[in-house]
């Protein structure tokens, strides 16, 4: 089996068209990254495409979790935590099937964690001004001011806060209490960045520049912004009330 230090988790919902080619981009990286694939039930046959893949050509470096029905974006990233660290993996990435989030920049969040030292590394949009391509200007306003919103709230000194492009060491996720991760949706990716801050790791912003897809339909939806205004209220509740700690061994 070919070995690898880092594993990329990649959760799907009817992304047949974008699937098979960013299996093949992140596997094609010179450091060998792996790749898990969450797929939940898609009706338009993603898991059948990537089935193919690892049956054809990528037997060791790529894996699938089958899921039934739509269950959460992040209950899908919390099912691949707990797999990679089953699995052994150091490193376990964050990252969209899309290519909203380009492969290429991989290896700059590996390093930042495995060469700089950093604990978690945020592929950012906005720590560098605001680097987001063919997004509508309402949608780049509302994520822009809904990371300023949460810092505000919070006092999380991220500047991408609802980014979902990352790195983790795998201390983090095993310090984490996944089980006791609340949001589902948008909110998800704000309250693991404001959990890992409140444990005292080291978070870097990588700067990046987002894209919007170009294939296949966008699960973003207003419940799910709804769930991230109200959400961040809950977690700084949590913080005062020291309700956020590491979990228990």
């Amino acid at each position: 089996m070919k070995n690898s230090d880092c594993v990329v988790i990649i959760p799907t919902y009817n992304e047949k068209e974008n699937v098979e080619n960013i299996v093949r981009a992140v596997l094609a990286l010179e450091h060998g990254f792996h790749i898990l694939i969450i797929d939940d039930g898609s009706p338009d046959g993603t898991a059948e495409i990537v089935k193919r893949l690892q049956k054809e050509e990528f037997p060791d470096e790529l894996h699938l979790v089958e899921r039934t029905g739509k269950l959460g974006l992040g209950t899908a990233y919390i099912a691949g935590f707990k797999w990679a660290i089953e699995h052994g993996y150091d490193f376990i990435f964050e990252m969209d099937a899309d290519f909203s989030h380009d492969p290429k920049d991989l290896p700059r969040l590996y390093d930042a964690c495995s060469k700089e030292g950093f604990d978690l590394a945020i592929g950012s949009r906005y720590v560098s001004g605001v680097n987001v391509v063919n997004w509508p200007m309402g949608r780049v306003l509302m994520s822009y001011y809904a990371s300023k919103y949460v810092r505000l709230v919070t006092g999380v000194p991220i500047h991408d806060t609802t980014a979902g492009f990352k790195c983790y060491r795998r201390k983090v996720l095993e310090t984490i209490d996944l089980d006791a991760i609340r949001f589902k949706g948008y909110a998800f990716q704000i309250e693991m960045k404001f959990t890992a801050f409140k444990l005292g790791f080291k978070i870097k912003e990588v700067p990046v520049i987002f894209v919007n897809r170009v294939l296949g339909t966008s699960k973003m939806s207003g419940g799910i912004f709804g769930e991230a205004l109200f959400g961040v209220i809950r977690l700084r509740w949590a913080a005062l009330t020291g309700k956020i700690k590491p979990r228990k061994l």
